[in-house]
């Protein structure tokens, strides 16, 4: 049996083995606190890179900033911490109140840690990660890492309290930390998130003007300035108010990168009201409008030009400079199924075989349905200028309390994801600044519309909200249970106004999980550190207040399995068993198990099964396991903790 290592990946080890496939003559080995540890020797990876290293002061472009290498090294150190089960506060798929069979997840915690702890499972899994980070206006921000400066001590250095010695809400020393510490905060979480990302897998980040430039250069260097997709502009006020001294800021940006713009699909964008406005036509299959048969073409080859018999017999072909969208036969299908409109005009674009201009005109239909435009990079003006809707929609869903402030708006959202996942495959769309949980109400909606499949991933900091707001007198102590509570809300009212039409399997609930320490005592970690005096008080290596759920969760974050698999509880031979994924992993946490217990899980033939370290009855047990699966599914990957 081999020991679960119960730690997130180590993004360091993991940097080694991809350099020692390059160069394994660069990999030695040294010895730390008495283990012998692989290492990169840079001596001998200089001399391979020779003619491509930069030395000393030698002028090159690099952006940097305070601390940028230990934000680094926050990305690719690894946590012990784990994801623990929050049950009375999950949302069945159905919306029953407790229930844990959604597929989607909603996470409490920092999102650093959390990011890490997602790295085994959801490695090249997520289609979309949206993200609406604090756009550094002055405002504190809650996202302080230990590597960074504490903003105690940085406002104690600078002086920056008012009269009363509180700390001053905003800073305007822009040559302090004011970027620093920003950019300290985004870079390892958008390194981690990008190990995330799916091939063809898109970030999109909504920003203003604070951070714009500093956010683009370090996409740019995290995803590479080539797989920019684009840099959308959102309208976001009717600048309203005030007259400014210069100029009114009504707009906003959504920068959006691809993992790889080679993997990445083409991209469209849902039509516009007016371009819906075009489609004015039924028939049985669906709303439609006429549409040239004949297109604009460059090519010179007579073989893509056609003749078509119109209804009075005359043969007629596209004038020159034009084709026909379809070659004959899938045109011969077209009109078949009733999809070509023939029409006497007086202007046709075609000429009959005498090179006269013909009397008829031909068209296809075009569905509705089938009908997808070309992104603009400005975002549709049916939402422009809707700041406020955002807040006005959980104003709504919360009985006309304002529990939260500058919320994006759905539509917005739903029109990102409309545009780079698609409804029919079982998408994952991420956001780590979840907020009020904006994303998972646009996923939500999205799904309710087109029959979607997609699921959400929401991670936020359980921010304490103001005592004062009207939040907090509402019952609502952090931004968490805002969150929960909204997702719950906006799930019932969706499949409500669906009614008859809201698919089936529509999903409006999630699994809620926190995160915590680790469920192992530190002897799990540190083995070699415990002294014989302790072994008889140690003898148990999970903490006391855990449950079986805990360790379940932490095994699955360990072994790379989806927290969103099905979960079984099953009795096998007295004891307590979790089947994941229908018969994936098998995990049982009861003591005393027996060779009975062991036999019939190792029948059930998992690709996985875990156990407790101190869970057999007896030496006799623990002797017999491996051969116990040996016997029935020698395949089986065995693992303790």
């Amino acid at each position: 049996m081999e020991t679960l290592k119960m730690h997130s990946l180590d993004g360091v080890q993991r940097n080694i083995d991809l350099i020692g496939k390059l160069f394994p003559n660069a990999i030695t080995e040294v010895k730390r606190d008495g283990k012998v540890e692989h290492a990169i020797d840079f001596d001998v990876l200089r001399q391979e890179l020779s003619d491509s290293i930069v030395e000393g002061r030698e002028e090159r472009y690099q952006f940097t900033w305070p601390d940028k290498k230990k934000a680094m090294l926050a990305a690719n150190a690894p946590i012990t911490a784990t994801l623990r089960p929050v049950v009375a506060d999950s949302v069945g798929k159905d919306g029953t109140p407790g229930g844990f069979d959604s597929e989607n997840l909603y996470i409490e915690g920092d999102n650093l840690e959390v990011l890490k702890l997602l790295q085994e499972t959801y490695l090249g899994k997520v289609k979309m990660i949206y993200i609406d980070p604090p756009y550094n206006t002055g405002n504190d921000f809650v996202y302080e890492d230990d590597f960074a400066q504490s903003a105690a001590y940085y406002m104690d250095n600078s002086g920056q309290y008012d009269e009363e010695g509180n700390r001053m809400v905003t800073n305007t020393e822009s040559n302090g930390r004011f970027h620093t510490d920003w950019l300290n905060m985004i870079y390892p979480r958008l390194k981690l998130a990008k190990d995330l990302l799916a091939e063809d897998g898109i970030v999109v980040i909504s920003i203003d003007d604070n951070e714009f430039d500093n956010l683009r250069k370090c996409c740019d260097e995290i995803f590479g300035e080539a797989n920019l997709v684009n840099c959308f502009i959102w309208n976001c006020s009717t600048a309203g108010g005030i007259r400014p001294k210069f100029a009114s800021k009504t707009h906003e940006y959504i920068l959006t990168y691809a993992k790889s713009k080679n993997s990445a699909e083409t991209i469209y964008a849902p039509l516009s009201s007016d371009a819906i406005k075009m489609y004015s036509q039924k028939d049985a299959r669906g709303v439609y409008r006429d549409k040239d048969f004949a297109f604009r073409n460059k090519s010179t080859n007579l073989n893509q030009r056609y003749g078509i018999k119109c209804p009075d017999g005359e043969v007629v072909y596209p004038k020159d400079g034009y084709i026909y969208r379809f070659i004959y036969p899938k045109f011969e299908e077209t009109l078949h199924e009733g999809g070509v409109t023939f029409k006497k005009t007086k202007t046709s674009p075609l000429i009959n075989s005498n090179g006269e201009q013909a009397s008829w005109n031909i068209y296809i239909r075009k569905y509705l349905g089938d009908a997808m435009g070309a992104p603009s990079t400005l975002i549709p003006k049916e939402m422009m200028s809707i700041y406020n809707v955002g807040t006005q929609t959980i104003q709504d869903l919360f009985d006309g309390k304002r529990v939260f402030e500058n919320a994006k708006p759905v539509d917005v959202v739903q029109y990102m994801a409309n545009m780079f996942t698609k409804g029919s495959e079982c998408n994952t769309i991420l956001d780590f600044f979840s907020g009020s949980a904006t994303t998972a109400h646009a996923v939500m909606q999205l799904n309710a519309e087109d029959g979607g499949h997609r699921k959400f991933i929401m991670v936020q900091l359980p921010e304490k909200t103001d005592e004062k707001s009207e939040a907090y007198k509402a019952g609502y102590k952090n931004i968490c249970e805002i969150g929960k509570e909204r997702i719950r809300r906006a799930g019932r009212k969706i499949k409500e106004d669906a009614g008859l039409t809201a698919p089936a399997d529509l999903d409006i609930g999630f699994r809620c999980l926190r995160l915590d320490e680790s469920n192992m005592k530190p002897v799990y970690y540190t083995p070699e550190k415990t002294q014989q005096q302790d072994l008889f008080s140690l003898v148990d290596n999970v903490k006391p207040d855990r449950t079986p759920e805990d360790l379940l969760f932490q095994v699955m974050l360990d072994l790379g399995v989806l927290l969103s698999s099905p979960i079984e509880v099953k009795e096998v031979a007295g004891k307590k068993v979790f089947n994941v994924a229908e018969g994936f992993l098998l995990a049982c946490f009861d003591h005393d198990v027996t060779e009975k217990t062991v036999k019939a899980i190792a029948q059930m033939k998992p690709y996985y099964a875990v156990f407790r370290d101190s869970s057999m009855a007896n030496d006799s047990v623990a002797t017999n396991f491996d051969q116990i699966f040996e016997t029935y599914s020698p395949e089986t990957v065995r693992k303790v903790l």
